[in-house]
């Protein structure tokens, strides 16, 4: 860059499934505060999963901005700009004055639309593959939803917002939604080259009520009047397009080149890997990156570090002194065991799946139980299958012909040393985690950087990522490993039919009585 390089602050901030976090990033690329807030899922029924965008989104926003400021001692005046992320994709469905008409129905963790995932793959699918592959990742059918199940809120509805997409609107009055969020989960609303909206199918969604599209780096509006009286941005300070928290993440992890791979270890896990070109897949999610010409794959677990926090839960008075078992002591626990947890099996599909495989009534089972088996051999048990089911969706990338050269670490689970070891040694593979371990609102932060000038493109503002030593894998208990997922695969196989089941008997007893 020349002397021309803007000097100040980019603000980044992230929503995501239980917390927002933001950070305030200098001219160099490094963090000078942060901050983040805590907040809850609603879950009115099994398999519904909602957050309300005013209390929540809107709130913890303004909160993260106020804490950053105050920390800092950063003015307003000094933001170049801001980027904002958030879990997704959501669907909030706003009336004509950008009013929320009901909470936001979140991402790939709410399953209530399989029976319009099924109808639409029928409908749509013979001529386009990206939806002949729609999942609860998927926004079109929770929209077929929302027309079927609530049909007098649709009939008020204006706009459909993702979550970031929501607080872009309050800050600039716009409602905008990034490339790379509608080409990753829009089928078939968006068309084939994933840059605009589709002519085809306004029978499903008129084009009106998307949003406008832009790229993750685009200068989308400037905060407003009212907007700085409600956050305490400076009015006219320049705000990007937002974009899905994995998307950001993967920036914070310094991912620049085709063949790496973004593993988010978060409530569940999450993958993107950078691509040469547009690829077709039958198990994941093709899609546009941030800036023109960039692709990558995308894909995603039901469950991970929430099935560790669900372990927790079931384990938690169950400790020697009587407290509460932390996630400290699940480690230590599962630190006893060994490898292959003594012939125990966790299948962790206990919010259904969704890749390599898309069954969001898959069930997770503990297989092997002996009454010699202990606390620990559970604990273990539960970091291996999620070790297990990434090393599935990192196999079948390969298995399609796509390179995994790099893996990037990022998200909450990297605190956890031991998960971390058994992932390197159950894939067989290295992993870099960032220096900065502060998340997807790193990574809006550089996108901010990049849309006002502060780097001439993603690469450079990325190249600003450090990491830590890479954790490699130990070979010594391959062989386990091995026939340990061998088993894990097989196992979905041989009780699918048994989950599918029981699922529908869950279903039956939770129905309300008439």
């Amino acid at each position: 860059m020349g002397e021309s390089r803007p000097d100040g602050f980019t603000l980044g901030v992230d929503i995501g499934t239980s917390s927002t976090k933001g950070v305030l990033v200098d001219s160099s690329g490094l963090v000078v505060a942060e901050a983040s807030v805590g907040h809850s899922v609603q879950m009115p029924r099994p398999g519904y999963f909602e957050q309300d965008a005013d209390s929540v989104w809107l709130a913890d926003f303004c909160v993260i901005v106020e804490r950053l400021l105050a920390e800092s001692s950063v003015l307003p005046e000094q933001i170049l700009g801001v980027g904002v992320s958030a879990m997704g994709p959501c669907v909030l469905p706003v009336d004509v004055n950008g009013v929320p008409l009901r909470p936001g129905i979140l991402y790939g963790i709410d399953t209530r639309a399989q029976a319009e995932i099924e109808e639409l793959a029928q409908r749509y699918g013979a001529g386009d593959q990206r939806a002949a592959s729609l999942d609860s990742q998927s926004v079109a059918p929770k929209i077929l939803w929302l027309q079927r199940h609530e049909p007098e809120l649709w009939a008020r509805t204006h706009r459909v917002l993702s979550a970031e997409g929501y607080i872009i609107h309050k800050l600039t009055g716009r409602a905008v939604l990034d490339i790379y969020d509608a080409s990753a989960a829009y089928a078939p609303l968006i068309d084939p080259t994933g840059t605009r909206w589709s002519t085809e199918h306004a029978e499903l969604c008129p084009p009106g009520v998307l949003p406008e599209l832009a790229w993750g780096c685009d200068i989308v509006g400037t905060v407003t009047a009212l907007a700085a009286q409600l956050t305490g941005l400076r009015e006219g300070t320049p705000v990007i397009a937002g974009t899905a928290d994995a998307a950001a993440e993967a920036l914070s992890a310094g991912m620049r080149e085709p063949g790496d791979l973004m593993i988010m270890y978060g409530t569940s896990a999450f993958f993107i890997l950078r691509t040469d070109e547009a690829s077709a897949s039958g198990h994941f999610w093709p899609s546009n990156f941030h800036e023109r010409g960039d692709t990558v794959l995308s894909g995603g677990m039901g469950m991970a570090g929430g099935l560790v926090a669900w372990t927790r839960d079931l384990l938690a008075r169950h400790v020697s002194d009587g407290r509460e078992l932390s996630f400290s002591d699940l480690t230590r626990l599962a630190a006893e065991s060994v490898p292959g947890a003594h012939g125990l099996l966790v299948l962790p599909y206990f919010a259904g799946e969704r890749t390599p495989f898309f069954d969001p009534s898959a069930r997770g089972a503990i297989l092997g139980l002996t009454i010699r088996h202990t606390r620990a051999d559970i604990c273990r048990a539960v970091l291996e299958a999620i070790a297990n089911g990434i090393r599935h969706n990192v196999e079948t990338m390969r298995e399609e012909g796509h390179p995994v050269d790099r893996v990037l670490a990022v998200g909450g689970g990297t605190q956890n040393p031991l998960l971390m070891q058994i992932v390197s040694d159950v894939c067989d593979f290295e992993q870099l985690l960032p220096a900065q371990q502060v998340g997807a609102s790193l990574g809006d932060a550089l996108r901010a950087a990049v849309g006002v000038g502060v780097f001439d493109s993603l690469s450079e503002a990325v190249s600003t990522v450090v990491h830590l030593p890479s954790i490699r894998p130990d070979s010594s208990a391959r062989h386990i490993y091995d026939d340990m997922f061998d088993l894990y695969k097989s196992g979905y196989r041989q009780t699918t039919e048994i989950a599918h089941r029981l699922g529908a008997i869950e279903s039956r007893t939770l129905e309300p009585e008439t």
